[in-house]
């Protein structure tokens, strides 16, 4: 039998036993837990590693694409030009301004592709042009026959690079689609500068007489083209919206608002 002495040590060994196993479990349990979140922290990783070799596979394999689908069109086009106005120089006549806008424009697409495909190649993401190029744009344009003036209201200021980029391809596109699909027209392009915003509004007075006929709606009747469809992924993808349809009184107007606070 155990005194009343006795039995005092006995509980308290017994305390001082389970306070023990205790602690070592509670040891043992966070040590597992760390290595649960370890191993879930590896997997998350190999996972982002996977999909990272995967996006970076899939950008290479477009790389190759583009340089050969590309790249051998947009030389012969240059050297096409090139052949013309040289042999035009020298019968001394006088070279149209639409064969110097050709020629201008195979070497912009050439530089284009070659950037584009230096991007594609990398792992890091870059733009390829913008807003600062805005003004060669409108100049290959007029060199081509499309009458185009630009107004720019609100503090000019520098954009977000995705935004510029974004913002010069909507005007492209957009001119593209007055000289394919406008007829004989002039365009207006109208840049405004918020501190929060850029909007982009591209018009034109044309009245769908061209070789691809817009039934003066500036639309095919079958619906959007591809261009169309491109610039609102473009603009939608920043968080901003894109409006495109014909103006009352005739042509066609597109109209982008960006997200575009100043850069810090």
């Amino acid at each position: 039998m155990f005194t009343d002495r006795g039995r005092q040590r006995f509980y308290a060994a017994g305390w001082v036993i389970s306070a023990g196993v205790m602690i070592v479990a509670s040891r043992i349990w966070q040590l597992h837990l760390r290595e649960v979140e370890q191993r879930a922290e590896e997997a998350e990783r190999t996972r982002d590693e996977t999909a990272q070799r995967r996006a970076m596979e899939e950008r290479l394999r477009i790389a190759r694409e583009l340089h050969d689908s590309l790249t051998h069109s947009i030389s012969v086009i240059q050297v096409q030009a090139g052949v013309a106005v040289h042999l035009a120089r020298k019968r001394g006549e006088e070279v149209p301004p639409a064969l110097l806008a050709i020629q201008e424009a195979g070497a912009d697409a050439g530089r284009e592709l070659r950037t584009t495909l230096s991007v594609l190649r990398s792992e890091e993401d870059g733009d390829c042009s913008g807003l600062g190029q805005l003004e060669s744009l409108i100049g290959r344009s007029q060199a081509a026959g499309l009458p185009v003036t630009v107004t720019v209201t609100g503090a000019q200021r520098a954009l977000p690079p995705e935004v510029d980029q974004a913002a010069y391809r909507i005007v492209q596109e957009a001119l593209t689609n007055v000289s394919r699909h406008a007829g004989q027209a002039c365009a207006s392009v109208h840049l405004h500068y918020t501190p929060a915003a850029l909007s982009i509004q591209v018009e034109d007075d044309g009245t769908g007489t061209g070789s691809s006929p817009r039934s003066g709606t500036g639309i095919r009747p079958a619906g959007p083209g591809l261009g169309l469809l491109g610039m609102r992924e473009r603009v939608t993808a920043l968080g901003g919206r894109l409006h495109a349809g014909p103006r009352d009184g005739g042509g066609f107007q597109v109209r982008a608002e960006f997200p575009a606070r100043a850069r810090p």
